[in-house]
C-alpha cells in the first residue's frame, strides 16, 4: 500500500470516533430542535394557517399511496398465512393472525415508510431550498422566528398525518385482507372479522401501532426539519439533505420500531 493510499484513508478507529462524534452531533441537534418545538407548541406560538396548509398537503394528498399501500400490505398478510390456515384447518384464526401483524407492526411500519419517502423528503427539500435561497434569513431579519412560522406546524402536520393515516392503513389492511382471505381460501369476510373480534385481539394491540405511529411520525418531523433547515451548498446541497432525511429516518424508523416493540409487550 502506499504512502499516498494511507494518508487518504483513515485509520479505523478515526473513523470510528468521527462517526460517533457526528452521530452524538445530529442527535443533540434533534434535541434542541424538539426542545424548541415543545415551548413553541405549548405556548401556541406556531402559524396555525399554516398547520392547516400542511395538514392538507401532507395528509389529504398521501391518502391514495396509503390507500394502495394498506389494501396489498393486507392481501400479503393472508396470501402468507393462507398454507398454515390450510394445513392445519384454523380458518377461524385467519383473522386473528392477519389482524395481530397488520395492527402491531407492519401498518404502523410501512405508513412511516411511505409518508418519509413522500411527505419528508418534500418538506426538506422545501426547507432546504428556502435556506439556499437565504428566505429563512430574510424571515429572520424581519423578527419573524422560522421555528414557530415554517417548522412547529411542519412537525405537527406529519406527526398528525402519519398518526391518521396509520389509523385509516389498519381499517383498508383488515379490509382488505378479509377479501383477499374470500378469494384466495373461500373464507367468508363474517368468518375473519369474527376471528378479530374472539378475544384474542384487544385494544392493547390497537395502541400499540398508534403509539409507534406518533413516535415514528416524531421522527420524520425533526429529522426532516433539521435536515431542510440546515442546507446549505445551493441545489447539491438540498439533494443531499433530502438523502440525509430519508436514511435518517428509516434507519431511526427500524431502531426504535425494534425498542419500541420490546417496552410495550
Amino acid at each position: 500500500m502506499s504512502a499516498d493510499s494511507s494518508a487518504r484513508s483513515p485509520p479505523p478507529l478515526t473513523a470510528l470516533s468521527q462517526w460517533l462524534g457526528d452521530s452524538v452531533s445530529l442527535l443533540g441537534g434533534l434535541g434542541v430542535l424538539l426542545g424548541q418545538i415543545v415551548r413553541h407548541v405549548l405556548k401556541r406560538d406556531f402559524d396555525e394557517r399554516e398547520l392547516l396548509r400542511s395538514l392538507h398537503r401532507m395528509g389529504l394528498k398521501s391518502l391514495p399511496i396509503v390507500t394502495v399501500t394498506a389494501l396489498f400490505t393486507g392481501g400479503i398478510m393472508v396470501i402468507q398465512a393462507a398454507p398454515i390456515v390450510e394445513h392445519y384447518g384454523a380458518y377461524g384464526l385467519l383473522g386473528w393472525g392477519a389482524g395481530f401483524g397488520t395492527l402491531r407492526e407492519i401498518a404502523p411500519l410501512l405508513t412511516a415508510l411511505m409518508i418519509n419517502g413522500r411527505v419528508g423528503a418534500n418538506n426538506t427539500a422545501e426547507l432546504g431550498t428556502m435556506a439556499v435561497t437565504e428566505q429563512i434569513d430574510a424571515l429572520r431579519a424581519l423578527a419573524i422566528d422560522p421555528v414557530g412560522f415554517l417548522l412547529t406546524p411542519r412537525f405537527l402536520a406529519i406527526v398528525a398525518t402519519l398518526f391518521l393515516s396509520t389509523i385509516f392503513a389498519d381499517t383498508l389492511a383488515l379490509f382488505g385482507a378479509a377479501y383477499a382471505g374470500w378469494a384466495f381460501l373461500g373464507i367468508e369476510p363474517g368468518i375473519f372479522y369474527r376471528g378479530l373480534t374472539t378475544g384474542l385481539l384487544g385494544f392493547g394491540d390497537v395502541a400499540h401501532g398508534l403509539i409507534k405511529s406518533i413516535v415514528f411520525g416524531i421522527v420524520i418531523g425533526l429529522s426532516s426539519c433539521h435536515f431542510g433547515l440546515s442546507t446549505r451548498g445551493g441545489a447539491p446541497g438540498v439533494g443531499r439533505s433530502v438523502n440525509t432525511t430519508v436514511v435518517v429516518s428509516a434507519a431511526g424508523i427500524f431502531v426504535l420500531d425494534y425498542l419500541l416493540s420490546f417496552a410495550l409487550l
